[in-house]
């Protein structure tokens, strides 16, 4: 009896406690897919940024991987992570709200929408890469950072944003265009696609093994889409490494490269293959970071 009666006295203290976390329960579910890409996004870029490097040198000056390595060499290493601030915060944020927005924008059209669900998640994808486009002036300061012909304007990215206020807000978001056509494409296939080559591939029977499968699976779209969009980035390097000045159109960046290649796509896919192999890495880590901590979180 004496301990049905303390009992008792305790379970309203206990029911309480339950309804003032439940709030915060479901707040942290709310957020799980936004903070787990934030994390992967981070991840990714600390232990990929070097390559990135390399291979943003090849696309804005179409010259080979032992040019671009050697250009970075005779950079100096104090130099090797000069611009990694942006895309740190850039992409932690991006992938926030890709991986986020995503989940939440899926569930909202599913319930005012009656279209196929395939539909509703393409619309979903579109959105959510639309709305990264809005930190489009981070991908810009990177691309400025990285080119060595602007070693000498600025060292920091404090500098970099400051250097572009006198050319006005527009100038932040040089190569847009591009961007939003990346964004919105690569989405829906990522999405689209990530769930049924997971499927064809052997079936996990523990955690590592699932890990495994997560990083084939991030890894081999990243490296498809990685080559699709590829002439899209080389097209955006040009139009953002640019500061002040006629803002062109992307057909004529588009065409003002493809001549100076000698109108051959090999010429315009250079540093491919090093893309390839950086997205191959860089979304098997992001994909296998984001869904071990979904299960974790």
């Amino acid at each position: 009896m004496m301990d049905s009666e303390a009992h008792e006295k305790r379970s309203p203290i206990l029911t309480s406690s339950k309804q003032d976390l439940s709030p915060h329960i479901a707040h942290v579910g709310e957020m799980k897919h936004y903070l787990c890409g934030c994390c992967a996004a981070f991840n990714n870029v600390a232990l990929t940024y070097p390559m990135q490097k390399v291979l943003f040198r090849q696309q804005l000056y179409g010259i080979k991987t032992r040019d671009a390595i050697l250009q970075l060499r005779r950079d100096g290493f104090r130099n090797l992570y000069r611009g990694i601030l942006p895309p740190l915060m850039q992409k932690t944020t991006t992938l926030a709200l890709m991986f986020g927005l995503y989940e939440d924008l899926s569930c909202l059209l599913r319930k005012h929408i009656s279209t196929p669900e395939f539909v509703i998640r393409s619309m979903a994808a579109v959105l959510a890469g639309t709305t990264e486009a809005v930190f489009t002036p981070l991908e810009r300061v990177q691309t400025l950072l990285q080119d060595h012909k602007h070693h000498d304007k600025f060292t920091n990215t404090y500098q970099a944003f400051k250097a572009l206020k006198c050319h006005g807000i527009r100038e932040y978001y040089r190569g847009l265009v591009p961007v939003l056509f990346r964004n919105g494409c690569s989405n829906v296939f990522f999405f689209g696609l990530r769930g049924p080559i997971k499927e064809h591939l052997p079936t996990a029977t523990t955690h590592s093994a699932h890990l495994v499968n997560d990083f084939i699976c991030g890894g081999l779209l990243g490296a498809m889409l990685g080559i699709l969009f590829f002439p899209i980035n080389v097209v955006k390097a040009r139009m953002q490494s640019q500061i002040g000045g006629e803002f062109q159109s992307f057909p004529k960046v588009f065409r003002k490269i493809w001549l100076e290649r000698d109108k051959k796509l090999t010429n315009l896919f250079r540093g491919a293959h090093l893309n390839y192999h950086r997205s191959l890495i860089s979304w098997g880590i992001i994909n296998a970071t984001y869904e071990f901590l979904l299960k974790v979180i």
